[in-house]
Parts: structure tokens; C-alpha cells; sequence
């Protein structure tokens, strides 16, 4: 279980786009935005687990992690943080 310094209301003005709540509710698992080389990026907890100084935004029926290095950036989410690989570019992989 994680201990998390900061609660929702340190998030409470940062929008989550509807189409992002839609594409979280799909796969149905919590979420983290953590720093690429590219920006904010947007992934599940299984491949980016959260850490313990993440703030926590609620997303639908999910949560999403924030990394406090990302957090004072955002006003938004949106679909743009969730990398899209082409089927090349997991070649070699498996998919869930």
C-alpha cells in the first residue's frame, strides 16, 4: 500500500479530458503521469508504478498518480499524454 503526501485537493484544478476518463475506465486500472523525455506521459501503474510523493487525482473509477515534478504543469489531461505505439514498434513484446 502506498502513503501518499498529498490528497485530491492539491489537484482539484486540473481538468481530466472525458475521453481520457473513457480510455481509463476501458482498461480499468489506476494510471500515472510521470516525466519522458518528450513531456508528461500518461501510463498504467503496472508499467509506472506510483511513488509516495505522487498527488492523487480521481478519474472516474480510477485514480491517476501525479508526479509532484509534473504536477505544477498541468491544467489538463488529455490524450496526447497516452503514448500510441504502432504494432511495429511492439514487435517482440507481449500484449496483454
Amino acid at each position: 500500500m502506498h502513503m501518499h503526501s498529498s490528497d485530491n485537493a492539491d489537484m482539484s484544478g486540473v481538468m481530466v479530458v472525458p475521453e481520457v476518463i473513457s480510455y481509463i475506465n476501458k482498461r480499468d486500472c489506476d494510471f500515472r503521469i510521470s516525466t519522458s523525455c518528450g513531456g508528461p506521459v500518461l501510463l498504467p501503474v503496472k508499467v509506472k508504478p506510483p511513488k509516495d510523493t505522487d498527488l492523487l487525482l480521481k478519474a472516474g473509477n480510477h485514480t491517476i498518480y501525479v508526479s509532484i515534478h509534473q504536477a505544477r504543469f498541468l491544467s489538463h489531461i488529455h490524450m496526447d499524454m497516452i503514448p500510441f505505439f504502432d504494432d511495429n514498434d511492439l514487435a517482440g513484446y507481449d500484449r496483454e
